[in-house]
């Protein structure tokens, strides 16, 4: 049984991943839009996001979001924070040319070409390969069908041009969605599942909907 991967990520209402925790996350390409999950946190966020990482059996990361993550997280040492113990404990696959000078430990680096790479890590035993963040990581696993299934959470709030979860995708897709809810603070959380978009002409009935 092949591993399940999952994209798990926060998104504004048009579509930007980008920078959710603050304007210092990445402002690359003159982002100043950043912080815009803050005011919106609350005991559901960190519910709903500690229970994505209680699936997990392993994590695949940019370097870029790797590179932030580090840091912070490798000094949280709280035994009851649940998400530090997962993000320092789990298998973590780096995707790039080079392996950072102190690695975060249980590090692997991905060698090769990322597609070949990434199959080889889904066909190891295991449950579920999460990716956070990551955005460029992302529109190429997307764009090779690689992604087995997508747990947002999306936020009201809409901002600039940012980075876009489905920004580099050309083909037209469907999704089936399962678990929604909503948080207090008015975050919706689903989780979409790729599908075959259905094909075939528009029935009469459709015609009610044309502008």
């Amino acid at each position: 049984m092949l591993v399940k991967l999952t994209v798990n990520t926060f998104l504004t209402l048009n579509g930007v991943m980008q920078a959710p925790g603050s304007v210092e996350e990445d402002p690359s390409g003159g982002f100043t839009g950043g912080g815009w999950l803050t005011p919106h946190a609350d005991p559901d966020l960190e519910q709903i996001v500690s229970e994505w990482y209680g699936m997990a059996d392993a994590l695949l990361l940019g370097r870029h979001t790797y590179d932030m993550m580090q840091p912070y997280w490798e000094e949280a040492n709280d035994p009851g924070d649940f998400i530090a113990r997962a993000l320092n404990g789990l298998p973590k696959y780096l995707v790039s040319t080079t392996m950072p000078p102190v690695p975060w430990h249980n590090t692997h680096l991905l060698h090769g070409e990322l597609v070949s790479s990434v199959e080889r890590v889904k066909s190891l035993p295991g449950g579920e390969v999460q990716v956070h963040g990551s955005y460029q990581l992302v529109q190429a696993l997307a764009a090779a069908g690689l992604v087995d299934a997508y747990r947002l959470l999306i936020f009201p709030v809409v901002v600039g041009r940012g980075k876009r979860l489905f920004e580099d995708i050309r083909e037209a897709a469907s999704y089936s969605i399962s678990r929604p809810q909503t948080t207090r603070a008015g975050a919706i959380s689903v989780t979409l599942h790729p599908k075959v978009l259905p094909a075939g002409p528009v029935s009469d009935a459709g015609s009610e909907f044309s502008l």
